[in-house]
Formats: structure tokens, sequence, C-alpha cells
């Protein structure tokens, strides 16, 4: 079920492993872009709601509830993902981590207009997720929130601007191009 594991690098559970199910395609966020994007956004979410539509591994979320957030809501479609998931808020005793069996669209759709802080947007490479997981994290993120976007591409400022975003930070490491963005307006 398991072929391996990922870190969380900071906060309350740091070096902790987190289990990564053996499902095909599953690329978690590599510890070095995981330790840039929470210095970008500071060490400490405390009070923060987050939201990991296309969790994977949950790396992203655990990062976010070790280094505080209030509340974070995973959503995953492959079994063996979850149950890994599960299993891990188990052990940490992660109250604040709820962790769903859906689709990460159908997640963002039902998050209520400007209730999260953080989202993250690292659907599989090759999907046609992508412009519309932007368009649907812009209704869900607070007016002064973030969203991680994490593909094999980087995206112009353009057509972040004409999906109603603004590039804050961008990092490429190896295939992974990580932008911060906030909303352009």
């Amino acid at each position: 079920m398991s072929t391996g594991e990922v870190r969380i690098i900071g906060g309350l559970w740091k070096r902790s492993k987190l289990p990564v199910a053996n499902v095909p395609g599953l690329r978690p966020t590599p510890d070095r872009v995981r330790e840039t994007l929470f210095n970008w956004l500071g060490q400490d979410l405390s009070g923060w709601h987050c939201a990991d539509p296309f969790a994977g591994t949950g790396a992203l979320g655990f990062e976010a509830a070790s280094r505080g957030a209030a509340a974070v809501v995973m959503a995953e479609t492959q079994a063996p993902c979850v149950i890994a998931m599960g299993k891990s808020k188990d052990r940490l005793n992660a109250a604040q981590i709820k962790i769903q069996r859906t689709d990460g669209m159908s997640l963002l759709r039902q998050l209520p207009r400007q209730s999260q802080d953080l989202v993250f947007l690292d659907p599989p490479y090759d999907s046609a997720l992508y412009e519309q997981a932007l368009k649907h994290a812009l209704e869900c993120l607070k007016p002064e929130g973030f969203a991680y976007l994490e593909s094999n591409k980087s995206w112009s400022e353009d057509v972040l601007q004409a999906l109603g975003w603004r590039k804050v930070r961008y990092l490429k490491a190896g295939s992974v191009h990580a932008h911060l963005l906030q909303t352009a307006a």
C-alpha cells in the first residue's frame, strides 16, 4: 500500500513522517518546495482556514496544520491516499484536519464564499482542471488570502491576470513550478 514517505518540514509535527500510497501519478510536493512555500507565507498560520482539494499524500495540508492552521479540509479520490491520510491524522491527533473522499472540484464548489485563507491547487499535471480550479479558488478565498498553484509549467502574468490572479512569488525546482497567488482585485 505504501511505497515511501514524506516528512513534515516545520511546526508542531516537524520531522513526522507521512506515508506515500502506491498510486500511479502521485507526486508529493518536494521538501524544498514546501519549505520555500511556508517561508513565503510565514511560519505561523495560526487561525488560518486552508483547503487542499487535490491532497494526494496530504503533505501540504498536514504542513499547514502543523504550523497552526485552525481548520484544514482535504479532498482526494484515491482510496489508498484517503486511508493513509486518515491514519496520519489519527496518529498526529490532528482534530483540525477534515478528510473527504471526493474530487477536488466538488470540494472547491462546496466551500463557502470567502472562507479560506489559503487554497492549495496541485491537480494532476495531465488534467484539464487548472483553470476551473483557479476560478473556484477565487470564489472561496478571503480577500487577503493566498492560493498556491503547483504545475509542470510556469503560468504567465497575462493568463493569471485574465483569471483574476496576480503572481506574488514563483519558484522552479526540477519539474515543479510553484506559484504563490493572490486575487488581482
